[in-house]
């Protein structure tokens, strides 16, 4: 019983204050004008959509380092490295659905 003194004593954790963008560069956050659903379909639309807006993103990088507009370097390889790790994220929760489509075909009734 003692324990439970000491646990009832702890002050709760403060909340955690957002993650400022590195070196300056304001980050702008995606935007869906869509309306907010929290269906599974509109979730996963949106997660395409930002995956998709990351790759435009990260072409446009691209371009730009090949014609010689682009100054920052750096900031063209994090484009591409975001756009590279989200269609891997994008990739593997897809063969997650599948797998688990298929298992659910295995299911005997």
């Amino acid at each position: 019983m003692a324990d439970m003194n000491q646990i009832s004593k702890i002050a709760p954790f403060a909340p955690v204050s957002p993650i400022a963008p590195v070196g300056g560069v304001p980050q702008q956050p995606f935007v869906n004008d869509a309306p907010l659903d929290k269906s599974f379909a509109s979730v996963l639309k949106r997660a395409v959509d930002e995956v998709n807006l990351n790759q435009q993103r990260s072409e446009q990088a691209l371009a730009d380092v090949a014609t010689g507009q682009i100054k920052d370097l750096h900031q063209a390889a994090i484009a591409i490295g975001k756009a590279e790790n989200s269609m891997k994220l994008m990739l593997e929760v897809r063969n997650k659905a599948i797998s688990a489509y298929k298992e659910i075909l295995r299911t005997q009734i």
